[in-house]
């Protein structure tokens, strides 16, 4: 079957968002989420794609698309790299990045089964498969793989902080908070990796000082941010989405 082409569109949302960083992230999930889905209420909040451009939709299900999104990227990301581990890596560093792509390769898997699941099988309401391009990107370099890596872990958690506000169902909530935990651990692992023995593992860039709380970001701010990166070649809007 021919694959659907997705036109390209950024996300319109307001003019005063901040800049997050400067690459994307992503988010993740555990597989209750796909027990508590409300079918039927979430057929009714989603939007059809409109002249090929998909959108995300609005309420639980915008949001599960939202971190499907996310997840398809981190695990696109982390299948090159355990593909071709970069040279002389350490077998730490071989071990912590092969754990990270099972979790986001399951994660990515999850969110596909269960949007799949919870519009009854209408696959035009499911985020369609992305193509990712990342450039100048040098997957041979250790450097460059981690601060990736380091980037996409951080905005995740913050995506996730970012949309627990934005989920009516309190399973759905309840799940987002052990996803969020998860995703904490492996951006503590990799700056671990990074900066080994250090405060690094939750420095103050990501944990405030006054409350010991990561950022919380809303989707446009983290789209935004994901976009700037240009790894995501297939776009799509967000428009039901604050």
């Amino acid at each position: 079957m021919k694959k659907k082409i997705i036109k390209v569109h950024q996300p319109q949302r307001s003019n005063n968002r901040r800049q997050f960083l400067k690459l994307g992230g992503l988010a993740v999930a555990g597989t209750g989420l796909l027990m508590a889905c409300n079918n039927d209420d979430d057929q009714d909040m989603m939007m059809p794609p409109d002249g090929g451009v998909f959108d995300l939709g609005e309420g639980d299900l915008g949001v599960l698309n939202y971190a499907y999104a996310l997840e398809q990227l981190e695990a696109d990301f982390y299948t090159k790299v355990v593909n071709s581990f970069y040279a002389n890596i350490s077998d730490q560093e071989r071990q912590v990045l092969t754990d990270l792509y099972y979790h986001e390769v399951n994660h990515r898997d999850f969110f596909q089964t269960a949007i799949t699941a919870a519009v009854d099988g209408n696959t035009e309401l499911v985020l369609p498969q992305l193509e990712f391009d990342y450039g100048n990107l040098d997957f041979n370099n250790r450097d460059q793989v981690l601060a990736t890596a380091k980037t996409l872990e951080d905005t995740g958690v913050a995506a996730y902080n970012g949309a627990g506000r934005l989920i009516s169902n309190p399973d759905y909530l309840l799940i987002a908070g052990k996803i969020v935990s998860v995703e904490a651990r492996h951006a503590s692992a990799i700056r671990t990796l990074i900066n080994p023995g250090s405060a690094d593992f939750a420095g103050d860039d990501i944990v405030t000082v006054d409350t010991g709380l990561d950022a919380a970001l809303d989707p446009s701010d983290i789209l935004a941010a994901v976009a700037a990166t240009g790894f995501i070649k297939t776009e799509f809007t967000a428009n039901n989405l604050p």
